[in-house]
């Protein structure tokens, strides 16, 4: 392991968690093996999967530590049994879907621009993330995210989500509201600053939707930066992604309750507009 912190290799570990998603994994993990830098750990989260996704996630490259959790611990706890498995001297870390898929000099890119003296107080860094269609094996040409942003009256949404992709419409790196939680290239020392308790950098009450939201805001209010790199290209399947009257209610529920509680957690004026949305749901299936 002399050579772990080479120049051919990134100080960073990627964290990944998984739930079924052997459809996507495999595409992922073989993304990361081809990047120009290689990450130093890699750590797979597996989500109590089924017996047959694990049989599948054992086969996998035996350079990949995989950490099993017999019932489904969630998005955010399963992010933060991944940070307590971090080797101490890692500097960075990515916070990675498994349905994201790294464009082969993300790692390289992502390193480089942190390590500029210019972004010492840069905590997390993303790109543009491009819709993927599993089924066909290719990208859709639209894109998926380019920051998260709010309208004025409290809706938060992916910038640019379904529009064609266009080199020309991001040409510059640029601070944003927030960032999608499905790829977050982030500074450890600006993670360690906003620990909730030991080991809880992800609010683990969130379980899934508005966390990383949450994790930005709670950043920005540190002093610490998000920003937009538009040379940093990966592509998102975003698997659950359907039409809204398609989505169990269970999950759009989960959403506006988190929405609720990112309200009252940042004092933000847009509580009342949540609240309306959590009621509509709850009532109306909306």
């Amino acid at each position: 392991m002399s050579s772990l912190f080479s120049s051919l290799n990134a100080n960073c570990a990627i964290i990944i968690v998984t739930h079924n998603s052997q459809r996507y994994l495999k595409t992922c993990l073989s993304c990361l093996k081809a990047q120009t830098k290689q990450a130093a750990q890699i750590i797979v989260i597996d989500s109590g999967s089924s017996p047959e996704e694990i049989e599948f996630l054992k086969k996998e490259q035996p350079s990949v530590y995989f950490y099993f959790s017999k019932v489904n611990v969630g998005f955010c706890k399963g992010n933060n049994i991944g940070l307590s498995l971090v080797k101490k001297e890692i500097k960075y870390i990515l916070f990675l879907n498994p349905d994201a898929f790294l464009s082969n000099n993300f790692l390289e890119k992502a390193e480089a621009f942190l390590e500029k003296k210019e972004e010492e107080k840069t905590a997390v860094v993303s790109g543009i993330l491009l819709e993927y269609d599993i089924v066909n094996d290719r990208p859709t040409g639209r894109i998926d995210s380019s920051g998260i942003f709010r309208k004025w009256y409290g809706n938060w949404y992916d910038r640019a989500q379904g529009q064609k992709y266009q080199k020309p419409l991001f040409t510059k790196v640029e601070s944003v509201p927030a960032l999608c939680g499905a790829l977050m290239f982030c500074r450890k020392e600006a993670l360690d600053s906003i620990l909730l308790k030991p080991n809880e950098v992800w609010d683990n009450s969130f379980f899934m939707y508005k966390d990383d939201i949450d994790l930005s805001l709670r950043l920005k209010k540190k002093k610490w930066q998000l920003k937009f790199f538009p040379d940093l290209i990966a592509y998102h399947c975003r698997g659950w992604h359907k039409e809204r009257a398609q989505i169990p209610k269970h999950l759009k529920l989960l959403s506006a309750k988190n929405e609720v509680k990112l309200c009252a957690r940042h004092f933000s004026p847009c509580l009342l507009y949540s609240s309306l949305k959590y009621l509509s749901v709850k009532l109306f299936n909306i």
